[in-house]
Protein backbone atom coordinates (compact mmCIF):
# COMPACT_ATOMS: atom_id res chain seq x y z
CA UNK A 1 0.00 0.00 0.00
CA UNK A 2 2.86 2.41 0.84
CA UNK A 3 4.43 1.74 -2.54
CA UNK A 4 1.09 2.43 -4.23
CA UNK A 5 0.64 5.72 -2.35
CA UNK A 6 4.17 6.93 -3.11
CA UNK A 7 4.00 6.11 -6.82
CA UNK A 8 0.49 7.58 -7.04
CA UNK A 9 1.71 10.80 -5.45
CA UNK A 10 4.57 11.06 -7.94
CA UNK A 11 2.21 10.47 -10.87
CA UNK A 12 -0.18 13.12 -9.56
CA UNK A 13 2.66 15.63 -9.18
CA UNK A 14 3.78 15.05 -12.77
CA UNK A 15 0.23 15.41 -14.13
CA UNK A 16 -0.27 18.56 -12.05
CA UNK A 17 2.89 20.17 -13.38
CA UNK A 18 2.15 19.29 -17.00
CA UNK A 19 -1.52 20.25 -17.20
CA UNK A 20 -1.53 23.21 -14.83
CA UNK A 21 1.83 24.84 -15.47
CA UNK A 22 2.93 23.46 -18.84
CA UNK A 23 1.92 25.21 -22.06
CA UNK A 24 -0.09 23.51 -24.80
CA UNK A 25 3.01 22.16 -26.58
CA UNK A 26 4.31 20.52 -23.40
CA UNK A 27 0.87 18.97 -22.84
CA UNK A 28 0.81 17.60 -26.39
CA UNK A 29 4.29 16.10 -26.11
CA UNK A 30 3.40 14.56 -22.74
CA UNK A 31 0.20 13.04 -24.13
CA UNK A 32 2.06 11.75 -27.18
CA UNK A 33 4.58 9.98 -24.93
CA UNK A 34 1.76 8.57 -22.79
CA UNK A 35 -0.01 7.34 -25.94
CA UNK A 36 3.17 5.64 -27.19
CA UNK A 37 3.62 3.85 -23.89
CA UNK A 38 -0.04 2.78 -23.86
CA UNK A 39 0.24 1.51 -27.43
CA UNK A 40 3.32 -0.49 -26.47
CA UNK A 41 1.55 -2.09 -23.49
CA UNK A 42 -1.65 -2.79 -25.40
CA UNK A 43 0.10 -4.39 -28.37
CA UNK A 44 2.41 -6.35 -26.05
CA UNK A 45 -0.69 -7.75 -24.34
CA UNK A 46 -2.16 -8.95 -27.62
CA UNK A 47 1.21 -10.42 -28.60
CA UNK A 48 0.90 -12.77 -25.62
CA UNK A 49 -1.94 -14.43 -27.55
CA UNK A 50 0.13 -14.83 -30.70
CA UNK A 51 -1.05 -11.72 -32.55
CA UNK A 52 1.29 -9.34 -34.40
CA UNK A 53 -0.05 -5.77 -34.28
CA UNK A 54 2.12 -3.30 -36.19
CA UNK A 55 3.79 -1.27 -33.47
CA UNK A 56 5.44 1.38 -35.62
CA UNK A 57 2.08 2.44 -37.06
CA UNK A 58 0.77 2.85 -33.52
CA UNK A 59 3.79 4.89 -32.47
CA UNK A 60 3.54 7.08 -35.58
CA UNK A 61 -0.16 7.71 -34.90
CA UNK A 62 0.68 8.57 -31.28
CA UNK A 63 3.20 11.15 -32.44
CA UNK A 64 0.40 13.02 -34.23
CA UNK A 65 -0.85 14.17 -30.81
CA UNK A 66 2.46 16.01 -30.36
CA UNK A 67 1.76 17.98 -33.54
CA UNK A 68 -1.87 18.91 -32.92
CA UNK A 69 -1.13 22.52 -31.97
CA UNK A 70 1.90 22.96 -34.19
CA UNK A 71 -0.13 22.55 -37.35
CA UNK A 72 -2.65 25.36 -38.14
CA UNK A 73 -5.77 25.06 -35.97
CA UNK A 74 -8.10 24.78 -38.97
CA UNK A 75 -6.45 21.45 -39.84
CA UNK A 76 -6.69 19.88 -36.37
CA UNK A 77 -9.91 17.93 -36.89
CA UNK A 78 -9.03 16.77 -40.40
CA UNK A 79 -5.63 15.60 -39.12
CA UNK A 80 -7.27 13.46 -36.45
CA UNK A 81 -9.88 12.21 -38.90
CA UNK A 82 -7.17 11.17 -41.36
CA UNK A 83 -5.30 8.93 -38.92
CA UNK A 84 -7.50 5.85 -39.37
CA UNK A 85 -7.82 5.83 -43.21
CA UNK A 86 -4.11 6.54 -43.68
CA UNK A 87 -3.15 3.83 -41.17
CA UNK A 88 -5.56 1.37 -42.80
CA UNK A 89 -4.07 1.91 -46.26
CA UNK A 90 -0.52 1.43 -44.96
CA UNK A 91 -1.49 -1.70 -43.01
CA UNK A 92 -3.22 -3.33 -45.97
CA UNK A 93 -0.31 -2.50 -48.25
CA UNK A 94 1.89 -4.42 -45.83
CA UNK A 95 -0.63 -7.24 -45.70
CA UNK A 96 -0.94 -7.49 -49.49
CA UNK A 97 2.82 -7.51 -50.10
CA UNK A 98 3.10 -10.63 -47.90
CA UNK A 99 6.53 -9.51 -46.70
CA UNK A 100 5.47 -9.63 -43.04
CA UNK A 101 3.73 -12.02 -40.67
CA UNK A 102 0.72 -9.77 -40.13
CA UNK A 103 -2.78 -11.07 -40.83
CA UNK A 104 -6.15 -9.37 -41.13
CA UNK A 105 -6.74 -9.76 -37.38
CA UNK A 106 -3.44 -7.94 -36.74
CA UNK A 107 -4.63 -5.07 -38.92
CA UNK A 108 -7.84 -4.95 -36.88
CA UNK A 109 -5.94 -4.97 -33.57
CA UNK A 110 -3.61 -2.21 -34.76
CA UNK A 111 -6.53 -0.02 -35.84
CA UNK A 112 -8.34 -0.78 -32.59
CA UNK A 113 -5.28 0.36 -30.62
CA UNK A 114 -5.08 3.61 -32.57
CA UNK A 115 -8.78 4.35 -32.02
CA UNK A 116 -8.76 3.29 -28.37
CA UNK A 117 -5.54 4.99 -27.34
CA UNK A 118 -4.60 7.74 -29.79
CA UNK A 119 -7.93 9.19 -30.84
CA UNK A 120 -9.43 9.03 -27.36
CA UNK A 121 -6.37 10.56 -25.69
CA UNK A 122 -6.24 13.32 -28.31
CA UNK A 123 -9.41 14.73 -26.74
CA UNK A 124 -7.37 15.53 -23.62
CA UNK A 125 -5.28 17.87 -25.76
CA UNK A 126 -8.42 19.40 -27.27
CA UNK A 127 -9.89 20.00 -23.81
CA UNK A 128 -6.67 21.61 -22.59
CA UNK A 129 -6.79 23.96 -25.60
CA UNK A 130 -10.28 25.26 -24.72
CA UNK A 131 -10.79 28.58 -22.99
CA UNK A 132 -9.94 27.94 -19.31
CA UNK A 133 -8.78 24.51 -20.46
CA UNK A 134 -6.03 24.30 -17.86
CA UNK A 135 -8.83 24.19 -15.26
CA UNK A 136 -11.53 22.35 -17.20
CA UNK A 137 -9.28 19.39 -18.02
CA UNK A 138 -9.33 18.42 -14.35
CA UNK A 139 -12.94 17.31 -14.68
CA UNK A 140 -11.58 14.27 -16.52
CA UNK A 141 -9.16 13.40 -13.74
CA UNK A 142 -11.70 14.09 -11.00
CA UNK A 143 -14.28 11.83 -12.64
CA UNK A 144 -11.69 9.09 -13.13
CA UNK A 145 -9.67 9.21 -9.93
CA UNK A 146 -12.49 9.87 -7.46
CA UNK A 147 -14.52 7.07 -9.02
CA UNK A 148 -11.58 4.72 -8.42
CA UNK A 149 -10.95 5.91 -4.86
CA UNK A 150 -14.57 5.88 -3.69
CA UNK A 151 -15.32 2.62 -5.49
CA UNK A 152 -12.38 0.99 -3.72
CA UNK A 153 -13.35 2.10 -0.22
CA UNK A 154 -17.09 1.62 -0.70
CA UNK A 155 -16.52 -1.82 -2.17
CA UNK A 156 -14.27 -2.86 0.70
CA UNK A 157 -16.62 -1.64 3.41
CA UNK A 158 -20.08 -2.20 1.94
CA UNK A 159 -19.59 -4.40 -1.09
CA UNK A 160 -21.71 -7.56 -1.04
CA UNK A 161 -23.15 -7.96 -4.53
CA UNK A 162 -20.76 -9.20 -7.20
CA UNK A 163 -20.87 -7.16 -10.40
CA UNK A 164 -19.09 -8.95 -13.25
CA UNK A 165 -16.79 -11.91 -13.89
CA UNK A 166 -14.48 -9.68 -15.92
CA UNK A 167 -13.34 -8.01 -12.69
CA UNK A 168 -14.20 -10.32 -9.75
CA UNK A 169 -13.40 -7.73 -7.07
CA UNK A 170 -15.92 -5.17 -8.31
CA UNK A 171 -19.26 -4.89 -6.55
CA UNK A 172 -22.46 -3.01 -7.31
CA UNK A 173 -22.04 -1.05 -4.07
CA UNK A 174 -18.53 -0.07 -5.08
CA UNK A 175 -19.70 1.14 -8.50
CA UNK A 176 -22.44 3.25 -6.92
CA UNK A 177 -20.10 4.65 -4.28
CA UNK A 178 -17.54 5.54 -6.94
CA UNK A 179 -20.12 7.38 -9.01
CA UNK A 180 -21.45 9.32 -6.03
CA UNK A 181 -17.92 10.29 -5.03
CA UNK A 182 -17.14 11.54 -8.53
CA UNK A 183 -20.36 13.57 -8.74
CA UNK A 184 -19.75 15.20 -5.36
CA UNK A 185 -16.14 15.92 -6.26
CA UNK A 186 -17.11 17.53 -9.57
CA UNK A 187 -19.75 19.70 -7.89
CA UNK A 188 -17.27 20.88 -5.24
CA UNK A 189 -14.69 21.62 -7.94
CA UNK A 190 -17.31 23.58 -9.89
CA UNK A 191 -18.15 25.65 -6.81
CA UNK A 192 -14.46 26.53 -6.54
CA UNK A 193 -14.19 27.43 -10.25
CA UNK A 194 -17.33 29.58 -10.18
CA UNK A 195 -16.24 31.47 -7.08
CA UNK A 196 -12.54 31.86 -7.82
CA UNK A 197 -12.56 32.30 -11.60
CA UNK A 198 -16.00 33.87 -11.91
CA UNK A 199 -17.30 31.11 -14.18
CA UNK A 200 -21.01 30.34 -14.38
CA UNK A 201 -21.09 26.58 -14.79
CA UNK A 202 -24.48 25.04 -14.04
CA UNK A 203 -24.37 22.68 -11.07
CA UNK A 204 -27.20 20.46 -12.28
CA UNK A 205 -25.46 19.99 -15.64
CA UNK A 206 -22.23 19.15 -13.84
CA UNK A 207 -24.00 16.65 -11.56
CA UNK A 208 -25.55 14.87 -14.56
CA UNK A 209 -22.22 15.06 -16.40
CA UNK A 210 -20.42 13.58 -13.39
CA UNK A 211 -22.87 10.69 -13.36
CA UNK A 212 -22.29 10.00 -17.05
CA UNK A 213 -18.51 10.44 -16.96
CA UNK A 214 -18.12 8.20 -13.92
CA UNK A 215 -20.15 5.42 -15.54
CA UNK A 216 -18.21 5.78 -18.79
CA UNK A 217 -14.96 5.66 -16.81
CA UNK A 218 -16.01 2.43 -15.12
CA UNK A 219 -16.85 0.95 -18.51
CA UNK A 220 -13.34 1.96 -19.61
CA UNK A 221 -11.88 0.20 -16.60
CA UNK A 222 -13.83 -2.96 -17.40
CA UNK A 223 -12.86 -2.72 -21.07
CA UNK A 224 -9.19 -2.75 -20.11
CA UNK A 225 -9.84 -5.63 -17.69
CA UNK A 226 -11.49 -7.64 -20.46
CA UNK A 227 -8.37 -7.24 -22.63
CA UNK A 228 -6.12 -8.37 -19.78
CA UNK A 229 -8.43 -11.29 -19.07
CA UNK A 230 -8.27 -12.32 -22.72
CA UNK A 231 -4.46 -12.33 -22.58
CA UNK A 232 -4.32 -13.95 -19.14
CA UNK A 233 -2.48 -11.00 -17.57
CA UNK A 234 -3.02 -9.23 -14.24
CA UNK A 235 -1.58 -5.88 -15.33
CA UNK A 236 -0.50 -4.38 -18.64
CA UNK A 237 3.00 -3.90 -17.20
CA UNK A 238 4.80 -3.06 -13.95
CA UNK A 239 5.73 0.49 -14.98
CA UNK A 240 4.07 2.18 -11.99
CA UNK A 241 4.69 0.30 -8.70
CA UNK A 242 1.41 -0.68 -7.07
CA UNK A 243 -0.65 0.50 -10.03
CA UNK A 244 0.50 -1.62 -12.96
CA UNK A 245 1.09 -0.16 -16.40
CA UNK A 246 0.24 3.10 -18.08
CA UNK A 247 -2.97 1.65 -19.50
CA UNK A 248 -3.94 0.39 -16.03
CA UNK A 249 -3.59 3.96 -14.73
CA UNK A 250 -5.20 5.66 -17.74
CA UNK A 251 -7.96 3.23 -18.74
CA UNK A 252 -10.86 5.28 -17.38
CA UNK A 253 -9.29 8.62 -18.38
CA UNK A 254 -9.03 7.34 -21.96
CA UNK A 255 -12.73 6.51 -22.10
CA UNK A 256 -13.89 9.66 -20.30
CA UNK A 257 -11.92 12.18 -22.43
CA UNK A 258 -14.15 12.24 -25.58
CA UNK A 259 -17.35 12.51 -23.54
CA UNK A 260 -15.87 15.20 -21.30
CA UNK A 261 -14.95 17.20 -24.40
CA UNK A 262 -18.54 17.07 -25.63
CA UNK A 263 -19.85 18.15 -22.21
CA UNK A 264 -17.36 20.99 -21.88
CA UNK A 265 -18.07 22.23 -25.41
CA UNK A 266 -21.71 22.57 -24.32
CA UNK A 267 -20.79 24.30 -21.06
CA UNK A 268 -18.65 26.98 -22.68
Amino acid sequence: MIKRVISGTIVFAIVLLVFLIGNQYIVDVFLGIVAMRCIYELFHTFEQKGHHPVRWIGYLASAVIMLLHIIPSQYTIITLASIIPVAMVILFVQLLTKKTDIKVVDVAITLFGICYIVLFLAFMSLIRALENGRWLVWYVFIASWLTDVFALFTGKTLGKHHFTDISPNKTIEGCIGGTLGAVIGMILYTIALNNILGLEINYIVIAVSGLILSIVGQIGDLAASSIKRYAGMKDFSDLIPGHGGMVDRMDSVIFIAPFAYLVLMYLI
